[in-house]
């Protein structure tokens, strides 16, 4: 489909009425590489569904294991979520580099899993819907510098190719419901709107058009 300007009120329209799928909780993945938008998108569709959580895996991930802490996210967030459980775990410092203060996840009865890898396949069976953000490797690498700074452009370039060999072996955009334009061209309210490169929510606010 060629790209078009999407609600995040139908968005959010869509995922409650999507069956839930971890316990009692809609788990909505929110994945694509660094610097395409993923937080930004987060923080929006979580206001349009009424502030629910939002579940960063920048609080498991580091520099130095971009993808291989799953199993820590698996035992301290989304086993207690799947059975009903407090939320509790300890957050990754990324200045300190190391585990940093504990932290706690509001309960919710939908949950947003935002971050790289975040709709893995390991977690497929349980998510009510996966998006994908996506922009084109520059944009994303300039966004990465004025956050973090030109002394860390090495690092994000090793991330970079660490995410894409992630996303090959996984194949995670061919498996998303919604795939978004982190960096569109094409105007838009940023505030209520977002741009969909494919899959989306209907204009009555249905479920995916893929």
């Amino acid at each position: 489909m060629a790209p078009e300007i999407c609600r995040y009120a139908d968005l959010s329209a869509a995922i409650r009425r999507a069956p839930p799928r971890c316990g009692s909780v809609r788990l909505v993945a929110i994945d694509g590489p660094g610097g395409a938008g993923k937080s930004v998108f987060a923080e929006r569709l979580a206001r349009a569904l009424g502030s629910v959580a939002i579940l960063h895996t920048d609080d498991f991930a580091s520099w130095e294991n971009a993808v291989e802490w799953w199993g820590r996210l698996e035992a301290e967030a989304l086993g207690p979520l799947a059975t009903g459980e407090h939320v509790r775990y300890r957050a990754y410092d990324w200045s300190a580099r190391r585990i940093g203060d504990w932290r706690e996840l509001p309960t919710s009865d939908v949950v947003l899993l935002e971050g790289v890898s975040s709709a893995r396949r390991a977690v497929a069976d349980r998510l009510s819907l996966a998006i994908w953000i996506e922009a084109p490797p520059s944009v994303r690498l300039a966004r990465g510098i004025e956050r973090d700074g030109d002394a860390m452009r090495g690092q994000w370039k090793r991330w970079m190719a660490g995410e894409e060999t992630h996303y090959t072996r996984d194949r995670t955009r061919e498996r998303a419901d919604v795939i978004v334009d982190g960096a569109p061209s094409i105007r838009d309210d940023p505030k209520v709107e977002f741009v969909c490169v494919a899959g989306g929510p209907t204009t009555e606010g249905g479920g995916s058009a893929t």
